[in-house]
């Protein structure tokens, strides 16, 4: 597994940030004046952004987390499914399966109706893969499931066609099935930041597990593949010994920028 260098660190993740925005003109970020889709959701709102540029081989699909009360209800349908569909040969959660086979409501002026989420990506995807470019996928929250299943999903049916798959604040998505089959854990990079307690979930040990190479931001430093219990047991211990920290003379130290030169 190549690591994830800082520059593709903060680019995916200005991009997953700039994905709940109304507007993202992907011009100032480097990708062509005509090399951006949008992909809706049932209600006509922006849910992923296809992003490519001519000089790149790169398309990076950046998928958004959860942004209604709808996608926050699926994130409870906790049973797990299968689906023919996307050639997956393993069950995953039923709540995120429904947004990649939700209605995708027609967003540009010459986009076919009646499709689904799915395959209104790949059918924007497909033609650019034909091209010669690969594919890159980043999400928050949701977004970032979403992007492993979908990811793992066209290197089967297209393979070597996935670059990496970036997710921020990802909860899992399948349980030892899903583990065992995947494709990608070599290219997958999933950042957890300090206590983000949405990274443990499902709280389903076993029934639910992560995939790829995690990387932890904590305390100033970036630890690879913590162990779930010892990353939660140092979460839990943080955050009661919090409100000691602020006695620490480095807080101090750290906050003698507030005070005027004299």
């Amino acid at each position: 597994m190549k690591k994830l260098k800082r520059y593709q660190y903060e680019r995916y993740a200005v991009l997953c940030n700039l994905a709940y925005s109304r507007v993202l003109k992907q011009t100032r970020y480097g990708f062509a004046p005509k090399g951006q889709r949008v992909i809706a959701n049932r209600f006509g709102k922006p849910m992923m952004r296809v992003l490519w540029s001519k000089q790149s081989d790169e398309v990076i699909v950046v998928i958004k987390g959860s942004h209604n009360i709808w996608d926050w209800c699926l994130n409870l349908a906790l049973w797990q499914t299968r689906c023919p569909h996307l050639l997956l040969p393993y069950p995953i959660h039923a709540g995120y399966l429904s947004l990649i086979h939700q209605p995708s409501a027609v967003f540009h002026k010459h986009d076919p109706k009646n499709l689904t989420v799915y395959e209104r990506l790949f059918s924007i995807i497909e033609p650019l893969i034909k091209q010669g470019k690969r594919v890159t996928f980043t999400g928050h929250s949701s977004g970032g499931a979403i992007g492993c299943i979908l990811g793992d999903s066209l290197e089967r049916q297209h393979p070597k066609t996935v670059k990496r798959i970036v997710t921020f604040g990802q909860p899992a998505l399948g349980g030892a099935p899903f583990v065992r089959h995947y494709l990608l854990s070599r290219k997958t990079y999933r950042i957890c930041c300090d206590l983000d307690i949405v990274t443990f979930l499902p709280p389903i040990p076993y029934f639910y597990q992560h995939v790829g190479k995690q990387l932890w931001l904590y305390n100033g430093r970036i630890y690879e593949n913590t162990p779930t219990i010892i990353r939660l047991g140092r979460s839990i211990t943080s955050w009661a010994l919090r409100p000691f920290s602020y006695h620490l003379m480095t807080k101090y130290i750290r906050n003698k920028d507030f005070f005027d030169e004299r």
